[in-house]
């Protein structure tokens, strides 16, 4: 999706403008309001959840303490099947919960399924939207509306190991360029190592060198898309990303079938010299073998100091447009994804905050944060707000193609075409 430069600036200027308006009573698909009773919340289960759960007892206990005869009900459900619990609480709004959480890249096929309520207004006029990050304000919107509050971010960069980096007498690669030599150095170096780790099916460890070649996934606004993933800067972003599957850094034989958790593992197994990894991949590099022995940068851009684009993932929070509660779900909302709670999420959980004053003050409390904070305020990357984007995903489009070019079935072009009308058959089918 190519952004305007403008068009973060722009867009929070709009969504704050809502502030002056006055907020809407009803226009749940319930037609109420109702100012007691009982409040249901989807929020995802996550591997070691009970860190999340007692931050969230401590918001629902102070909710419920502010509102006389209200109970909140939370109940937290497995991300693999997120997708058939949401469709069914769609379809029956007396199962559905009042407020869930949802992943950012869920917003636009969420709202055309009628499902999520629209909350402009009263994001608008949260004194705390303010200071929200321009792209994560941007995966709650579709069409320029808000249909909820970002949760968290995810982005990702670049761990290496400082102690092969040591012996082998490597510098921190500056550019792309040099990204690919040191990959080729370390598997020359130490060849039981993995030079660089990438995976054939890791959609988003792939995307920054489509992004920082200058290429887009797709381009169009308003909810119409056209596939850009065929388009001459696109094709040498994925020229480099494939050319990196080989003998001489990550045999296809065993890379081309990775996805991320596959490529973290590998690096924190002691397997590899690099890895593009979250700060989500935090903890689970600290519990592998490279503990104390590695470290983090901003993935490289391909001019020399640049840092290529990163996609910014996460997850929002939003209120269901069946709730029969929607003064109260709209206010649990912003309080689940209020500082408070989030800076209170990153000490639980290692979620990085929505807000960049949060975001800077964690940064400083933990170095390792740091190079993850640069990633964000170089500029980050979403995903086409379409509902298409859905189906595009599960039907491992982007992944197809670059295994296609990585066993040798098809070149760049002929495998970026073949995707590139696959995207455009779904934005077509999306309406």
């Amino acid at each position: 999706m190519k952004l305007s430069p403008r068009l973060p600036a722009l867009l929070l200027a709009t969504l704050l403008a809502a502030a002056c308006a006055p907020r809407t009573s009803t226009d749940s698909a319930s037609g109420e309001d109702e100012r007691t009773g009982t409040l249901r919340v989807w929020l995802f289960r996550e591997v070691g959840n009970q860190p999340k759960e007692k931050v969230v007892d401590s918001v629902v206990a102070a909710f419920e303490k502010a509102h006389d005869g209200t109970e909140v009900h939370v109940e937290y459900i497995p991300v693999e099947t997120r997708a058939q619990r949401v469709k069914a609480a769609f379809n029956d709004p007396g199962s559905a919960p009042d407020v869930m959480e949802y992943g950012n890249t869920d917003t636009a096929g969420h709202v055309k399924d009628g499902g999520l309520l629209d909350v402009t207004e009263e994001f608008g006029a949260w004194s705390e939207a303010k200071d929200t990050d321009p792209t994560a304000a941007q995966s709650v919107t579709v069409a320029g509306k808000v249909y909820g509050a970002p949760f968290y971010v995810g982005v990702r960069a670049l761990y290496y190991r400082t102690d092969v980096f040591e012996e082998l007498g490597l510098e921190v690669p500056a550019n792309l360029a040099e990204l690919a030599s040191t990959a080729r150095e370390i598997r020359a170096g130490r060849p039981e190592l993995y030079g660089l780790v990438v995976g054939g099916a890791y959609t988003y460890g792939a995307m920054p060198f489509v992004w920082a070649h200058g290429g887009e996934l797709a381009t169009g606004e308003g909810g119409s898309y056209t596939s850009a993933i065929d388009g001459p800067a696109a094709r040498k972003g994925i020229e480099a990303y494939t050319s990196l599957f080989g003998d001489d850094n990550c045999p296809a034989a065993k890379c081309a079938g990775m996805g991320g958790n596959d490529t973290v593992t590998a690096f924190a197994a002691g397997k590899a010299g690099m890895a593009i990894g979250g700060d989500f991949s935090h903890a689970a590099v600290e519990a592998g073998k490279v503990k104390g022995a590695y470290a983090v940068v901003p993935l490289p851009g391909v001019r020399t100091g640049s840092v290529a684009p990163a996609f910014a993932g996460g997850n929002n929070i939003g209120v269901l447009k069946s709730t029969s509660h929607r003064t109260l779900a709209v206010e649990l909302m912003e309080r689940l994804a209020s500082k408070k709670t989030q800076a209170s999420m990153f000490e639980a959980m290692g979620f990085l905050p929505t807000f960049t004053d949060v975001r800077q003050k964690v940064a400083a409390k933990e170095p390792y944060v740091k190079p993850f904070v640069e990633t964000l305020a170089a500029g980050t990357r979403f995903v086409p707000a379409s509902p298409a984007w859905a189906q595009i995903d599960s039907s491992l489009v982007l992944p197809t193609m670059f295994q296609e070019i990585i066993s040798g079935k098809k070149d760049v072009a002929a495998a970026s075409g073949d995707a590139a009308r696959k995207m455009d058959a779904a934005f077509g089918s999306a309406g």
